[in-house]
């Protein structure tokens, strides 16, 4: 078994996501991990990982229950650069686009780029500007 190094300390503790073609989705999450720096694991049949997102497919052991709709996830960008790298990965790896590169209202200085993946799901990337933290995250190694 592959050693994980969990983080804690954010909102999030994990999300599964369900899709219908493994492959598509791991090429797809694969470009737009690695543009964003973000390092993906696993290798088995019916899924993968990033961090604390588990991708599988309906038929995985992790899931259970009724499937669900449409989902949105955004993923944090170290800067406004990164935002675009993962915009372009994600169109050049199976993404449809659902709103380019740009300044949103949300807030002064939320840069943002939305992307539909095989699924259909909203997937961002966001940097919310210039900011200092305290940490990156908390780092729990088993």
């Amino acid at each position: 078994m592959e050693k994980r190094e969990l983080h804690r300390g954010r909102l999030i503790d994990h999300i599964g996501l369900v899709v219908r073609d493994l492959a598509a989705s791991k090429a797809f999450y694969s470009a737009v991990l690695e543009a964003l720096e973000i390092p993906m694991g696993g290798s088995g049949e019916r899924d993968f990982w990033a961090d604390e997102l588990f991708v599988s497919t309906r038929d995985s052991e992790e899931v259970q229950g009724e499937l669900t709709g449409r989902h949105h996830l955004a993923f944090q960008a170290r800067d406004r650069a990164m935002v675009d790298a993962f915009y372009k990965a994600a169109l050049t790896h199976g993404g449809r686009d659902n709103g380019p590169p740009g300044e949103r209202s949300y807030h002064p200085g939320y840069y943002a780029a939305f992307v539909l993946n095989p699924d259909g799901n909203n997937i961002e990337a966001v940097f919310h500007g210039e900011a200092e933290r305290s940490a990156a995250s908390v780092r729990i190694r088993r």
